[in-house]
């Protein structure tokens, strides 16, 4: 099993790759104590067997001929030997072993005897397993050729009896056990199929749907542990839904705002081929000139706006006072050409900040050509950098009218301007935009002293 395969399995295969070596584990832990209890059990009767022999031996020694005899009662023995299903062997003898009867080589316990307490231990004897009981007792006299008080039994059974019936009881409970995990195995199967039937049916629903189809999810009838993950999947799908529509009113105005310019460029064309007067051909073609101008800034703010909610904004140290001493010098002929007084307040400061230089450049480059067009006519704009414990901020400060109060509230929107504007409206959707994919926001406030306008672009620190 590969951790390839483990890691493309199914939910319920992987439960399954798990729980089957648990449960083969623990069914093989079971079997092992059910084989020692088994032995233990068979050895208690084994024992009790044993301990009766040597006591029906015990009751027949005698030392009153002077020596070690023993009245063995051979019906009990026999009857015993019959119930064993191998070879018993016995041994009476005194402690010292100079005296003794029967099997003289029977293996001797592995520990001291103790008087009047039976011990029962396993041994080989003649090449087979033997199960052993020994008891010593005093004697009443001491018997001719030994000095010994001490009187030892010892009655050996063979084991083949005792491992048939292990071996066979083992055998019936593993295949027990065999048959518990299958039966235990087909339970799991079932339950994780009826456990896993509402996620198979999300499936099944799932891919049923349309392409277009962005409805949420239903969550009645999940498991509680799939509902954060349904409705995770269900918020990405809202925000696939709004991107789809921002695109596509995007587009729609992106056509509308770019058909227009170009049926105006086209009527112009038109009226200065058929103007035979070449003083008024030369105020078309001024006018066709401009109008081309308008499109061309329209269309690359349109393309700066798509980028701005596309691209992941490049972090980068930049200094912002060379930024915006930058956008006034690209600015300026704008600026003189309308009179307006452009500067950078503070320029010989470097203000390092973090953030994504051809972005910001563009929003700048917007709000400040905002503030030329639609400024007081030879007014002031004053550009300004500046940067504290929270983030940085580009600012752009004008004299002119101000914002007009149908306006207020919606700034940042695409292709909201003014009746007077002749821009395309996307100055401060993009600026927006832009401060957006920051972290930041666009704000306009009154200039100080009332009068104007005061747009500030801020993004915190990372």
């Amino acid at each position: 099993m590969s951790w390839n395969w483990i890691r493309q399995a199914s939910t319920s295969q992987r439960l399954l790759a798990l729980l089957l070596p648990a449960m083969t584990l623990m069914a093989a832990v079971g079997l092992w104590f059910t084989r020692e209890d088994a032995i233990a059990s068979t050895n208690a009767a084994y024992d009790r067997s044993l301990l009766g022999a040597i006591k029906s031996l015990d009751l027949n020694v005698s030392t009153a001929s002077g020596g070690l005899s023993v009245e063995l009662p051979y019906r009990l023995f026999e009857f015993f030997q019959l119930t064993a299903t191998g070879s018993v062997y016995f041994r009476v003898a005194t402690a010292d072993g100079l005296v003794e009867l029967g099997n003289p080589d029977l293996p001797a316990p592995p520990a001291v005897l103790r008087p009047n307490q039976p011990v029962f231990y396993d041994a080989r004897y003649f090449g087979e397993n033997v199960r052993v009981g020994a008891f010593m007792r005093a004697l009443d006299a001491t018997p001719e050729g030994s000095d010994s008080q001490y009187l030892v039994i010892q009655v050996a059974e063979s084991t083949a009896s005792r491992e048939q019936f292990t071996a066979g009881f083992v055998r019936r409970a593993a295949l027990r056990d065999l048959l518990l995990l299958a039966v235990l195995l087909a339970g799991v199967v079932a339950l994780l199929a009826l456990a896993l039937r509402p996620i198979t049916r999300l499936a099944a629903q799932t891919r049923a749907r349309a392409p277009n189809d962005l409805r949420p999810m239903e969550t009645a009838g999940l498991p509680r542990d799939i509902e954060p993950l349904v409705a995770a999947v269900n918020q990405h799908m809202e925000r696939t839904r709004q991107l789809m529509d921002e695109r596509q009113s995007f587009v729609d105005d992106a056509s509308h705002q770019l058909r227009t310019p170009l049926a105006t460029l086209r009527a112009q064309l038109d009226y200065a081929l058929r103007e035979p007067d070449g003083a008024r051909q030369r105020l078309a073609l001024q006018a066709l000139s401009e109008a081309l101008s308008d499109a061309i800034r329209a269309t690359n703010q349109l393309l700066a706006l798509a980028r701005s909610n596309a691209a992941p904004a490049l972090m980068e140290p930049l200094d912002l006072t060379r930024l915006a001493r930058d956008v006034a010098l690209e600015l300026l002929p704008l600026a003189r050409s309308a009179g307006v007084d452009l500067g950078v307040e503070g320029d010989a400061a470097e203000v390092w900040a973090s953030g994504d230089r051809e972005l910001l450049h563009q929003a700048l480059l917007n709000i400040t050509h905002n503030a030329i067009a639609h400024g007081r006519a030879k007014g002031v704009v004053t550009l300004t950098a500046s940067a504290d414990a929270q983030g940085w901020q580009l600012r752009v400060v004008d004299d002119g009218p101000g914002l007009p109060p149908e306006l207020a509230g919606r700034v940042g929107q695409r292709f909201v301007k003014g009746r007077a504007s002749r821009g395309s409206g996307l100055g401060l959707a993009i600026a927006r935009s832009v401060l957006e994919r920051h972290g930041g926001a666009l704000r306009l406030e009154s200039a100080p002293g009332g009068q104007g306008t005061s747009v500030t672009l801020w993004w915190p620190r990372a």
